[in-house]
């Protein structure tokens, strides 16, 4: 999944290759969707805005310049259209409460999740994920599960770098406590008894 591949297809969409776009498609569609979903929590519209993205992306392909990642400005386009759909639902996200939450119980919550199962491990953080307000779980998406650099998370989120690491800082906080709440008890005991 290279850039150079990226724009290989790109230059053939754009010289009238229509198809070739589908390739960009089903490339990204899971990870757009998944984005989408944790700004949205909600499937139906997490697939309309999808949807909305890639029409943007193939309408403005002439004018991505390759000075980012092909992935970066997808996913950069994705997040606008999260935003533009979230202000116009206005709908309140739910909040968690971080009470006193430091960084020896983020440590703690670390050591935890490494003793985890890949999968379950998985299973567990996309379910806190759901939990979590929309841009904090679309950061957190994008830093763990896209493995992005905090210098892609900015282009993506036009947050400066320095901003993308405290908000990624405070959503593991969150995701923190999220986490006590929602772990079932035996799941704390084995893993880290340090997060009592």
């Amino acid at each position: 999944m290279t850039t150079n591949n990226d724009n290989i297809v790109i230059e053939n969409v754009i010289a009238g290759d229509t198809n070739a776009f589908a390739i960009l498609v089903e490339r990204y569609k899971d990870l757009v969707f998944t984005l989408a979903l944790q700004m949205l929590k909600n499937r139906e519209e997490a697939e309309e805005v999808s949807q909305d993205a890639f029409i943007k992306v193939y309408k403005s392909l002439s004018k991505f310049k390759g000075d980012s990642k092909f992935s970066t400005w997808v996913y950069r386009v994705t997040y606008n259209t999260c935003l533009d759909r979230l202000k116009k639902n206005k709908r309140q996200q739910n909040t968690v409460a971080i009470d006193e939450f430091t960084e020896h119980h983020i440590k703690t919550l670390d050591n935890a999740l490494e003793s985890m199962e890949r999968e379950e491990k998985q299973t567990a953080i996309k379910r806190c994920l759901e939990l979590l307000p929309s841009e904090d779980s679309f950061l957190m998406t994008l830093y763990y599960f896209d493995e992005q650099s905090l210098d892609e998370i900015s282009k993506i989120t036009g947050l400066t770098a320095n901003n993308v690491k405290v908000k990624l800082f405070r959503s593991r906080k969150k995701l923190g406590s999220i986490f006590m709440q929602q772990l079932e008890p035996e799941i704390i005991e084995v893993y880290g008894k340090a997060f009592k």
